[in-house]
């Protein structure tokens, strides 16, 4: 039997993959299930690698499955379940006073790439709207930010994986356009700080 050799990741521009996950990992509305034949051409320009292999198989999911699942899923998932939440200041700092630290810097490195990032409502650190940053604002600070974070990257992917979720393979699809190595035997957090404070500000 004939093995299919796979050209490496690096023939795959990262800013495509990056967003497709951000809009993959999106509450799915009508405006994003709207998109999908956006996101399968896009992916269609690309090499066959295992992040693009990944991302369309969950386009297709997301096309096949009625919106109302979706929906009801997400929110379970997502909104519900904070073993799977996107916000990545979270995995490593709790809701504590140095997570409004680290949350602070994220949205000066947004300020100073000269871009004007809409956080669409949400904190600067929801995974979502980093990977668009990625993509369209800047992609070498952004991987960056990423690449800080792969502890928390991992975590998620683990936890959406033990969970039976197709959204892990998203999360597979982002670590694999990070550094090989980097992240290897990071597991879930089972111990979050947790502490009162005020998020609003950042929002």
């Amino acid at each position: 039997m004939r093995l299919r050799m796979r050209r490496p990741l690096t023939t795959t521009d990262h800013r495509v993959v990056h967003q497709v996950a951000s809009w993959c990992l999106g509450y799915p509305d009508d405006a994003l299930l709207a998109r999908l034949p956006l996101l399968d051409a896009a992916l269609a320009e690309q090499d066959d690698t295992e992040a693009t292999d990944l991302l369309r198989g969950m386009v297709r999911h997301l096309a096949q499955t009625p919106p109302e699942v979706l929906r009801h899923d997400y929110i379970d998932l997502f909104d519900l379940n904070r073993k799977h939440t996107l916000y990545l200041t979270y995995w490593t700092d709790g809701d504590t006073r140095r997570r409004g630290e680290s949350l602070a810097a994220i949205k000066q490195l947004y300020r100073d790439s000269g871009f004007v990032v809409d956080l669409h409502g949400e904190l600067p650190d929801h995974l979502p709207i980093i990977l668009e940053f990625c993509a369209i604002a800047d992609p070498e600070r952004g991987t960056e930010l990423l690449r800080t974070h792969r502890r928390a990257l991992e975590s998620i992917r683990q936890a959406l994986t033990e969970r039976g979720s197709r959204h892990a393979d998203v999360l597979t699809a982002i670590c694999s356009t990070l550094p090989a190595g980097e992240g290897t035997g990071f597991g879930v957090r089972t111990e979050i700080p947790i502490e009162a404070v005020g998020l609003e500000t950042f929002r």
